[in-house]
């Protein structure tokens, strides 16, 4: 019997952030400690500990309309290999069925051959992009606009209510809502770099136009995870200096619940969807 065999799936608290932003750190993921605490507080996250050494994490946040995301998916490295993701997702899974939900989360790679043989079918592909910047800001930020404004396109794009994550970004120090010829996004801190997403708008070059804005008036790196079907988004992205880091694939576990009614350009960002 392997020694990971033994050790137990366990429920976390949100005594556990700091644990779980050791392990988001290790794997060079960009939440944050507030991020950990949306999950602890929101959703249900389970954990494998060796001792008092959490191991390895995985988080199930519900939506409206009988969703939900799992994400928070980790192992540390010196554990890798042995089968706990797979049991910390079949824990999510498990409490999805009894609850009725739909699974949605953003894999990489890797993570497409483990959840693949799990049931998850592949639905959209994203690109992980980042811009590094100078030290000095160039031009004030674009207009800013409401959460309301912000959640009602996201609604549109997701079929979900996600009025309770969405805020939660919104209300932090350093978090802007901005808007501009009928585009609008978050900007939110991460532990790296700061965050574009989502992102929604009417064409390709009101998104750029957007990214453009808030580039001119950051003063750091910036990630933004894009929608891959969005080529001229893309394209516009790359030939502006950003650059591609990674490729995921949002995959789902059961029936479709909900329909969108736009496509966005950027997302939340794959450990949140």
């Amino acid at each position: 019997m392997a020694a990971t065999d033994g050790l137990a799936v366990i429920k976390l608290g949100p005594e556990d952030a700091m644990a779980g932003l050791v392990l988001s750190t290790e794997a060079r993921w960009n939440q944050t400690e507030e991020d950990w605490r949306i999950f602890l507080r929101d959703g249900v996250v389970f954990g494998i500990r060796t001792g008092v050494l959490l191991v390895a994490t995985a988080a199930l946040l519900p939506y409206s309309g009988n969703n939900a995301w799992i994400s928070m998916v980790l192992v540390t490295s010196s554990h890798r290999r042995r089968g706990l993701a797979t049991r910390l997702v079949d824990a999510c899974l498990e409490t999805a069925r009894k609850n009725g939900l739909t699974c949605w989360l953003d894999a990489t790679p890797a993570g497409v051959a483990v959840y693949g043989p799990l049931g998850f079918t592949p639905t959209l592909q994203l690109r992980r992009l980042k811009l590094a910047k100078s030290a000095r800001a160039e031009a004030p930020p674009p207009f800013s606009a409401s959460i309301d404004a912000l959640r009602a396109r996201d609604r549109r794009a997701t079929g979900f209510d996600r009025t309770a994550l969405l805020s939660a970004f919104a209300q932090r120090s350093g978090s802007r809502i901005v808007s501009a010829n009928g585009a609008i996004a978050l900007v939110r801190d991460g532990r790296t770099a700061r965050h574009v997403g989502p992102l929604f708008a009417d064409n390709a070059s009101a998104a750029l136009a957007l990214v453009d804005a808030i580039v001119r008036s950051e003063t750091g790196p910036l990630l933004l995870d894009a929608v891959a079907p969005q080529e001229a988004f893309l394209e516009g992205l790359t030939t502006s200096g950003w650059t591609i880091e990674r490729p995921f694939q949002r995959m789902r576990f059961g029936p479709a619940t909900a329909a969108s009614e736009e496509l966005p350009f950027a997302v939340a960002g794959p450990e949140f969807g």
